[in-house]
């Protein structure tokens, strides 16, 4: 017999995923506190990036409920696109919000010229390497010590598509 991943479910939710307002800042900022132990954006940080022009930050609903949110840089005169943070509420994780919160994130900065998107992954976050390289991000650098507690981070990036 097969076993589930805890917080997966057998019904089918449906998933919207649209930009991020002001509205989301409480659930957004919650939800980092309880994503990542540090290196945590601050609320201040979070609202001013949700109306910012060089951010796209998108917000992940599963069945009308708050479920996780993606954030990407958009410098100015860049080709690049960063991811700066994503997180799915943990309850929620193994329905595929992390796929679509990249998914729609890539189109996004797709849509706005750019022609790559990078990432840096926490070394040890075996799960979000592996989705990572399912969608076809390639590793291109390791940055020693790079989060507050010592731990290294993986450099990815992907080649984006030009929208249709």
């Amino acid at each position: 017999m097969a076993r589930r991943r805890p917080g997966r479910s057998s019904r089918v939710s449906k998933t919207v995923i649209r930009a991020s307002t002001l509205d989301d800042l409480d659930a957004v900022e919650s939800l980092e506190n309880r994503a990542f132990p540090g290196d945590r954006l601050s609320r201040r940080s979070l609202r001013r990036y949700i109306v910012a022009p060089n951010a796209l930050m998108l917000s992940a609903l599963s069945d009308g409920a708050f479920a996780g949110y993606a954030l990407v840089g958009l410098r100015a005169r860049s080709l690049v696109a960063s991811l700066y943070s994503i997180a799915v509420d943990p309850d929620m994780s193994g329905r595929g919000l992390g796929k679509a919160l990249m998914l729609a994130v890539e189109r996004g900065a797709a849509a706005r010229g750019r022609t790559s998107l990078t990432l840096e992954v926490r070394a040890d976050n075996s799960g979000a390497v592996a989705l990572y390289e399912r969608l076809g991000y390639a590793r291109f650098d390791v940055l020693a010590d790079y989060y507050e507690d010592g731990q290294s981070a993986l450099r990815m990036k992907k080649a984006l598509k030009a929208p249709a």
